[in-house]
This record gives C-alpha cells, structure tokens and sequence, in this order.
C-alpha cells in the first residue's frame, strides 16, 4: 500500500505525546495505518463514526470528562462535519484537534477528491480556523504538539492537513 507507515506512526507517536487518548475517525485510504494503530494500542480509545460531524460532539464529550482527543478525517469530512464544528465547538469553546487528510492536491489521481481538496483552505479560514500543513517528517511532532496546545488554550478548533508529499509513498 502507498500511504506511508512510517509518516503515520510519527502522526500517532506525536498524537500520543501531545496527550490525545480519544480518536475518532471513519475509514480512509491515507488514514488507513493510524487507525489499525489506535485500534490496537490498549492506551487509545478508537470510536468509528458513521459521519464526521459525530467526532464533533465525541471531542466535546471528551474535552467535557477531561480527556484529549483528536478527529481524524478527509477534506469532504470536515466539510461534512461544518455545521457541529460551527454550532458546538465554536460556539461552546470546545476544543477541537483535526487531522485532516489534504486530498485533491497535486498528484491527486482520483477525480472525486478534487473539489472538496480545492475548498478546505478557504472554508478553514472562512471558519477563522487556524491550520497547517504537515508536508515532512521533521515537522510533525512539534507541530501537533503546537496545534493542540493552541486548541486548549484558545478553547476552540484547530487543523493539521496532512499532505500527499507526507502522507504518500509514489
């Protein structure tokens, strides 16, 4: 399989030191390895969803017993998942880590990433979300490390795309 084992266990390591114990995520092909990982780690709570916007209201629960979490999800996730991230974690200061797979990009072989990889940028800012990119293995750790402390300490959402150049063994 292309997607990277070993981009994905910096991912999960860095996830692990930044204190995430809870992940939500539905199946996806660049997703594939950090979810078998948090599956089989006694220490993680894996919950699969059956849409996006449920990860939403599993982070709130979490923040709410104290408990770090992290939505895992592609570019048509997040989109899907808007109105909970705008209607819950926004609105009740709820923080909120999302790693999102940054499909549709240069490189992207299959048509129907393109559009929403074309618009998650612009709705990220649109939302007044703060992101990165995660484009090397050198950047990983610390910038999970630094999105996560800036959700709890802004008390509100942040991103983490994950690029192909990351994510992706051609």
């Amino acid at each position: 399989m292309p997607v990277s084992t070993t981009a994905s266990r910096l991912i999960y390591d860095g996830l692990k030191v930044a204190g995430i114990r809870i992940m939500s995520a539905l199946p996806e092909t660049w997703l594939v390895h950090l979810i078998r990982m948090a599956e089989e780690d006694p220490e993680m709570t894996l919950v699969r969803l059956a849409k996006e916007e449920e990860g939403v209201g599993i982070s709130a629960g979490a923040h709410l017993a104290g408990v770090k979490s992290a939505m895992l999800m592609q570019n048509h996730g997040f989109l899907a998942a808007v109105n909970g991230i705008v209607s819950c974690a926004q609105l009740y200061r709820i923080p909120l880590l999302m790693l999102i797979s940054d499909r549709g990009s240069f490189g992207e072989k299959d048509p129907w990433q393109t559009e929403g990889g074309g618009v998650t940028v612009h709705v990220l800012e649109a939302l007044r979300i703060p992101h990165d990119r995660l484009d090397g293995p050198e950047q990983v750790a610390r910038r999970i490390a630094k999105a996560q402390t800036l959700a709890c300490s802004a008390s509100r959402p942040v991103a983490l795309l994950l690029g192909r150049d990351l994510m992706w063994e051609d």
